[in-house]
């Protein structure tokens, strides 16, 4: 008997047709009982869940449905949302869409709400002050004008100190070892001479320029040329070469016409050549 009792019992097998819905935002499957919306985004529907509606909005996508107060046919069991509802959903759809606008334009104007719209009202802009210009006078002519004070003839003049430079090789040696012992070199000559000896003296006119006089002090180590311009001697003496070996100069410069004394001084000892 219990066995005709099991053959008796029907078998059914429960199978759920809910299809499986995912979030167009998150991606994530909505979960049974839960709701979606559905926006409009690049002319297709999208379905967005309840936890993504302020991000898609946010995107500048439009909830289907938003312009008119028909129901969504995603509601469950026909329940329509209530007016209140309804209203702040698409009064925040159209605060995302102004948003939008006024972070793609300048600011060159202020939104007002009137009733349940927006419309542009131009910006109040202060119109600037300008400050009159005062046109700038000249300075009165004097009544008499100053006439200028005609210049002195009887005025002492700045005298120059001029030398003639002389014509003779012999003279011009001899100025300008005069201008050598009136400048410092003379402690250089003295110094070295100390340690190296006595050096050698060389003193010519310049071949190309007739108001130049070399000077060449020598030493085995060390040697020295000088040059003294008796065109301007308040210039001084400028060294002009220096060097390590005698052999570096030219012969005639090593042929000594000069000699220099305990203190550096130079004196012409033989004619000039």
């Amino acid at each position: 008997m219990l066995a005709s009792i099991a053959l008796s019992v029907n078998r059914k097998s429960i199978a759920t047709n809910m299809a499986v819905v995912s979030c167009d935002v998150c991606g994530r499957t909505l979960l049974r009982g839960e709701n979606a919306d559905v926006f409009l985004h690049s002319g297709s529907r999208r379905t967005v869940c309840e936890l993504c509606t302020s991000r898609a909005m946010h995107e500048g996508w439009i909830r289907e449905g938003v312009d008119g107060l028909a129901p969504s046919p995603n509601d469950r069991g026909g329940a329509a949302r209530s007016l209140l509802g309804r209203l702040r959903h698409r009064r925040e759809a159209r605060q995302v869409e102004a948003g939008a606008e006024r972070a793609s334009a300048a600011p060159t104007s202020r939104r007002t709400q009137e009733d349940d719209g927006y419309y542009d009202e131009p910006a109040y802009v202060e119109p600037a002050v300008v400050e009159p210009v005062m046109p700038v006078m000249p300075d009165p002519l004097p009544t008499h004008a100053a006439l200028p004070v005609p210049e002195s003839h009887g005025a002492p003049r700045q005298q120059r100190n001029v030398h003639a430079i002389p014509t003779n090789a012999e003279l011009k040696v001899g100025r300008a070892l005069e201008v050598f012992n009136a400048s410092p070199h003379p402690r250089t000559v003295s110094g070295v001479a100390r340690s190296l000896g006595a050096p050698i003296v060389s003193a010519r006119p310049s071949a190309t320029e007739g108001a130049i006089v070399t000077i060449v002090v020598g030493w085995e180590l060390s040697w020295y040329r000088y040059e003294v311009d008796l065109g301007d001697e308040a210039a001084g003496v400028r060294v002009s070469g220096q060097g390590a070996e005698l052999s570096e100069l030219d012969p005639a410069d090593q042929k000594p016409n000069a000699a220099a004394d305990e203190r550096g001084e130079l004196h012409l000892v033989t004619d000039v050549a």
